[in-house]
């Protein structure tokens, strides 16, 4: 056995690991009943609309309910001195199974203002990042320049980035997503170095209990990470539970509008 260096392409994920290493994940789960969102899917289809994702339907979701849980849509930072941030707009995170200079790698793309984003201009940018290639987009030179700098460099750079709280919702956004759903995982959980992540697993059809009656119905694992610096179980609990309810009473006009109420212009930082 001859060890090797860790391949440059991959460098970003072990920067971001020893980042979200101060995080003190819990971790919460339900099941989402994705009728409602199966039958928006294939109206659109149907009329020759876009081909939503289900990463873009629980999008769209958290960036309505994290507008209404500034509490969650926050980040902390500093050690002797802590401070929270209260970001006035919600950032969305996804990540992307991507090949970067020949190596599989985890990417991912940040959808802002999500809260205000319709459906469609959600599903839009991440058609944009699913279907470019890293090797030559210009939204990840900073990326290629951070690979090819040397390891103690990069990681430096990285960390005092990831460190400052004004502009990490640029860079990690203010909840991310991360979804397995296409291969044949239920659930699993994930930190994605905001103070939510949401893990999607497959949607397949399964008995669920309706005015009743047992029924089939597609049912979707939805798992929440949550940092308990920030946040506590009940704050994370409710954000699930609307969550679920977001997704359960899908509607073509919560699809299409933005909310009427616009979000605060500044972001807050507070003591802890």
């Amino acid at each position: 056995m001859n060890p090797t260096p860790v391949s440059r392409s991959r460098r970003h994920t072990l920067f971001f690991l020893d980042t979200v290493r101060r995080f003190a994940p819990v971790y919460l789960d339900t099941e989402v009943d994705m009728a409602a969102v199966r039958e928006h899917r294939q109206a659109a289809r149907d009329r020759g609309g876009p081909r939503y994702s289900t990463a873009a339907y629980v999008l769209h979701a958290a960036g309505r309910v994290l507008a209404r849980h500034p509490e969650a849509n926050a980040a902390l930072g500093g050690r002797l001195r802590p401070r929270i941030a209260r970001y006035p707009h919600v950032n969305g995170k996804l990540t992307l199974d991507k090949t970067l200079d020949g190596q599989r790698v985890v990417l991912s793309t940040v959808v802002p203002g999500i809260q205000q984003a319709t459906l469609q201009q959600i599903q839009q940018h991440l058609e944009q990042f699913r279907d470019g290639d890293p090797d030559t987009m210009p939204e990840f030179e900073r990326l290629r320049r951070l690979h090819r700098a040397p390891l103690l460099v990069g990681s430096t750079a990285f960390r005092l980035a990831a460190r400052r709280l004004r502009g990490r919702d640029r860079l990690m956004g203010t909840v991310a997503v991360t979804s397995l759903g296409h291969r044949p995982v239920d659930g699993f959980h994930s930190v994605g170095g905001t103070t939510t992540t949401l893990g999607l697993g497959r949607t397949v059809d399964r008995p669920v209990v309706r005015d009743g009656r047992v029924t089939m119905a597609p049912v979707m694992r939805l798992s929440l990470t949550f940092d308990h610096r920030v946040i506590d179980g009940a704050e994370a609990a409710d954000v699930l539970g609307e969550l679920k309810e977001h997704l359960e009473e899908f509607r073509t006009d919560t699809a299409e509008e933005p909310p009427t109420t616009p979000p605060a212009a500044t972001v807050r930082e507070e003591v802890s």
